[in-house]
């Protein structure tokens, strides 16, 4: 089998693994949704106030909030990918086995992932967007060039994703237990990738270091894209340059780690 073919394998079975969870898929849809009545009730609120908040109209903001709703889980803001396996693969020893694969480590689960996240865009994404556009004007283009340009800029953003829980996955080679600093990625996610308020709300200096930060490219990024308040170049450059150094990084991380492989009580 080629390499392309291989890792097109692999992200066939991330897709049909994530597909075969059917009830958490539609409690997951639910939540969603419900989550998204809660962040849109007070998003009204919020602009009822101050109409043009962020540089959004209402309408825009209704937007935002069910666009960040259909992405959370396909750039698993809050985890829910690989990093969970890999980091146990480290911990038990199994990771070993993983590293006689004929395949390289890094492109093996950034295939798995790229998986998952199409699965999730499709069994998670697009019912959570449609109610919001039922009940709620939203701002949606009607251009399907625009809506092509939000998906490269959603490709962009997973890659970022993936190298960002890469990186916090590996980290279990020296911690042995990578569970807490998952947990401080995951926070940090919430906060920086405008999953709960847009990025572009947040005042001064504290605005600038949230948008030049790697997670403003999960879910601002696309979205700015979409609603046409970002240049869909300058954010796919961000959005390349950040999954290119994390990716980097991550190979000279799993280089290093590698050629000193823990296993935990022995």
């Amino acid at each position: 089998m080629g390499t392309g073919r291989l890792y097109a394998a692999v992200a066939v079975g991330g897709f049909r693994r994530f597909a075969t969870y059917r009830t958490a898929t539609a409690a997951g849809v639910f939540t969603n949704t419900v989550f998204g009545l809660i962040l849109a009730y007070v998003f009204i609120a919020l602009w009822d106030t101050r109409p043009h908040l962020g540089g959004y109209d209402q309408a825009q903001a209704l937007t935002y909030v069910w666009l960040g709703q259909a992405l959370l889980m396909v750039v698993a803001v809050m985890g829910g990918g690989f990093e969970d396996e890999l980091i146990e693969r480290i911990r038990t020893g199994d990771i070993a086995i993983d590293l006689y694969r004929p395949a390289d480590l890094q492109l093996w689960w950034l295939a798995q992932d790229a998986g998952r996240a199409l699965f999730h865009l499709l069994g998670r994404g697009v019912i959570p967007l449609a109610f919001g556009a039922v009940f709620f004007d939203l701002a949606l283009p009607a251009s399907p060039l625009t809506w092509i340009a939000f998906l490269l800029a959603v490709v962009l953003g997973v890659v970022v994703s993936f190298a960002l829980r890469f990186l916090v996955a590996l980290s279990a080679f020296w911690l042995l237990d990578g569970a807490g600093t998952a947990q401080l990625a995951w926070i940090t996610g919430i906060f920086c990738s405008g999953m709960l308020l847009p990025l572009n709300v947040f005042p001064g200096a504290l605005g600038e270091v949230v948008r030049a930060l790697p997670w403003s490219s999960l879910i601002q990024a696309p979205v700015d894209v979409l609603l046409g308040t970002a240049d869909p170049v300058g954010t796919y450059a961000f959005q390349a340059a950040w999954a290119v150094g994390l990716l980097a990084a991550g190979r000279l991380v799993q280089s290093v780690a590698t050629r000193r492989v823990v296993v935990q009580g022995g």
